[in-house]
């Protein structure tokens, strides 16, 4: 487990600067593009101007040839279409940003864990989309003590698992939240093919995978089992008969035992 955290630690420090990397010259791009819709429709409106004027047989003939209408209309379609691509682009290299947290320090947070499932859900999105839809039905959540990048971490391996569960069919996948005195809860529901009862019991263990060999290292669940308790959680798995899984994760609101580790006592 220790080697699989320090692994994560780096792909998220990998992430952050390839994303730190890209947010520059993709901000610049959003920028022209932005400055040329607008010298786009000062050239628009001076040809407006030039049309209005009597045009010799030549000027017709070459406005026919490179179809003037035609450029009118499609020219700020693609304006349009290159702008909306770049901001999908921002948006992914922002939620890149947020889920690998490694530009923030590594000490307990207030955070919403809405925003971090969200994040996830975009980073993550690949593996979900072709098989299952997502359902969101939030509560209303309380800022919370955490480590973020860590209960991301969390919701990755939750998310992922429950989009390996779909069989051939699309599937859909459910994340309510709500809280009930001073802890939230999460869940994160699948109606794919369910864990059997005589394994249910064995899902936190360490390598324990029902994945074919090479597809899966069997730390993601155990993994994310020691990180709610870091927390002072609970994370507890029901099997829905004929519906598939259910995984809950309770956290309290504020950490109020300490989480720093004990020294051990000098003889």
């Amino acid at each position: 487990q220790l080697a699989q955290s320090e692994k994560l630690a780096s792909i998220g420090q990998l992430a952050a600067g390839v994303a730190h990397e890209i947010n520059n010259p993709i901000g610049y791009v959003h920028s022209n593009i932005g400055t040329l819709r607008t010298y786009i429709a000062d050239l628009m409106q001076m040809l407006d101007a030039y049309e209005a004027l009597p045009e010799s047989a030549s000027l017709q003939a070459l406005r026919q040839q490179i179809d003037v209408d035609f450029l009118r209309e499609d020219i700020p379609s693609l304006i349009r279409e290159s702008q909306e691509g770049i901001t999908r682009v921002k948006k992914i290299v922002q939620d890149l940003k947020d889920f690998s947290r490694v530009d923030s320090s590594q000490e307990w947070q207030t955070a919403d864990l809405h925003q971090g499932i969200d994040s996830t859900l975009n980073i993550v999105s690949n593996e979900i989309k072709y098989k299952a839809d997502v359902v969101k039905q939030y509560g209303q959540l309380p800022p919370v003590e955490c480590l973020p990048s860590q209960m991301n971490q969390v919701f990755m391996n939750l998310l992922v698992n429950a989009a390996h569960a779909m069989g051939e069919q699309r599937g859909c996948i459910t994340i309510r939240t709500g809280s009930q005195g001073d802890s939230v809860w999460l869940e994160f529901e699948d109606n794919g093919s369910g864990i059997p009862p005589e394994l249910q019991q064995k899902i936190f263990d360490p390598f324990f995978t029902t994945k074919p060999v090479g597809q899966g290292t069997g730390l993601g669940l155990s993994l994310s089992y020691g990180i709610v308790q870091k927390h002072h959680g609970e994370l507890s798995v029901r099997r829905q008969v004929g519906k598939g899984t259910v995984f809950r994760v309770v956290l309290p609101v504020t950490q109020t035992v300490n989480t720093a580790p004990k020294e051990t006592p000098h003889a």
